[in-house]
């Protein structure tokens, strides 16, 4: 192997292949070759051996021609890294052309086919991923294909056709959470508010320990008929799923917002009786309590999760408060660490960096957010999963983030 990466680093790329294909079943145990192939080319991707890797998907292929898993695999190295164009990082043509003859191979796979979705829609080719889309329900469909049709013509404006789909999808797939609050989410957005609370409550019908189910509906009971009716959706709901910190904050959430503070108090102290190693819970109460407490609030909430992002990111920024620049950079690298994937933790970073830190730490912090492409997070998701920041890459959503962050900071203030 290391004599292929030679040839590929002098250019020699046919000499490499042909390495490839004549040792890499050398000394490999016939049980062991998809693992062991799979492990050797994503070695090879990480040390920049991409002809390398190429070699190695392309020979596991033609023994493995049913094996999604290295389908995937050899197609996602051409989205990275395919031929480069100037102007185009990673190859899509190569990387469809990959997918079409996998989807050859295993006609029946649905991860593959919405591997083939996913690459068209990313790269703007609507009318193809709706081909795709519409193909996968022709064979049966899961519920996550329903959902990711619906999605595409909630991008694209189709208010009709959006309602058909996911209306469709629930009738096949009455226990999937996600098409209850899109359909929900699609009334409230058209001032059908009624109707979307009717959406809600048949979704908590088939769906009782839904959280983000009864947190849309307590959301939108404060909107329509004031704290009292949310107050009696949030009771309910935490009757029904105990010990629940999402469900208590949210109630301590809308206290606070209506300006109860006392209430909002009695609340957290029994939520974190519930709830004693809830990272959200104790990060919250840390910032609930007034300045000089926030310091003997965080001491106790390490003792109860040391390792808790949460907590971990909201002592950072009492480091930050009190301008003690290392140690809140230190608190928020650990935060990253352990939650790579919440977005929030890298807003918060980066914001800390473009303040506190050189050009360098925040180049650092970009590229390493970049990397590990976040998915999660409260304000993450609330702005990733706008419909209008579709698409947008991490880093656009990243500096989004950073922006919501300085307006709420500055709500805080004038409170």
């Amino acid at each position: 192997m290391k004599e292929a990466e030679a040839a590929e680093r002098a250019g020699s790329v046919v000499t490499c292949q042909a390495i490839i294909k004549n040792t890499i079943g050398i000394g490999v145990e016939e049980e062991d070759r998809k693992r062991t192939w799979v492990a050797d080319a994503e070695e090879c991707k990480k040390r920049g051996s991409i002809e390398t890797a190429r070699a190695i998907y392309a020979h596991a292929l033609t023994v493995f021609l049913t094996k999604k898993s290295i389908w995937l695999k050899a197609a996602q190295l051409e989205k990275s890294h395919g031929t480069r164009k100037k102007w185009l990082a990673g190859d899509v043509p190569a990387a469809r052309a990959i997918l079409q003859e996998a989807y050859a191979a295993i006609p029946n796979s649905e991860e593959i086919w919405l591997a083939a979705f996913k690459l068209e829609f990313e790269n703007h080719e609507p009318e193809r991923a709706r081909m795709l889309l519409a193909k996968a329900r022709e064979r049966g469909g899961t519920e996550r294909v329903w959902m990711k049709s619906a999605i595409v013509e909630r991008e694209l404006g189709n208010t009709e056709e959006e309602r058909r789909l996911v209306d469709e999808g629930l009738k096949r797939f009455p226990s999937f959470f996600k098409l209850w609050l899109m359909l929900g989410q699609l009334e409230e957005r058209l001032g059908h508010l009624e109707k979307a609370k009717e959406v809600y409550e048949s979704g908590l019908k088939h769906c009782p320990s839904c959280i983000p189910l009864w947190l849309s509906l307590a959301n939108l009971e404060e909107k329509m008929n004031g704290l009292s009716k949310a107050r009696a959706v949030l009771t309910m709901a935490r009757k029904k799923n105990p010990q629940n910190p999402e469900l208590w904050l949210a109630a301590v959430r809308a206290e606070s917002r209506h300006g109860n503070k006392k209430e909002a108090d009695i609340l957290m102290a029994k939520a974190l009786q519930e709830c004693p190693n809830s990272g959200i819970l104790w990060a919250a109460s840390i910032e609930m309590v007034p300045r000089p407490q926030r310091k003997s609030k965080s001491m106790d909430a390490l003792k109860k999760c040391d390792h808790d992002p949460h907590v971990i990111s909201a002592v950072a920024k009492l480091f930050w408060h009190d301008r003690k620049v290392d140690k809140a950079r230190t608190w928020l690298n650990r935060a990253v660490t352990l939650a790579p994937d919440v977005g929030d933790f890298w807003a918060l970073y980066y914001k800390f960096e473009l303040q506190h830190g050189t050009e360098e730490n925040q180049k650092d912090v970009l590229k390493r957010c970049i990397a590990a492409e976040p998915r999660h997070g409260e304000k993450w998701q609330a702005i990733s999963k706008a419909v209008e920041n579709a698409h947008q890459q991490t880093e656009a959503i990243l500096k989004k983030v950073v922006v919501a962050l300085g307006k709420e900071e500055n709500a805080a203030e004038r409170h």
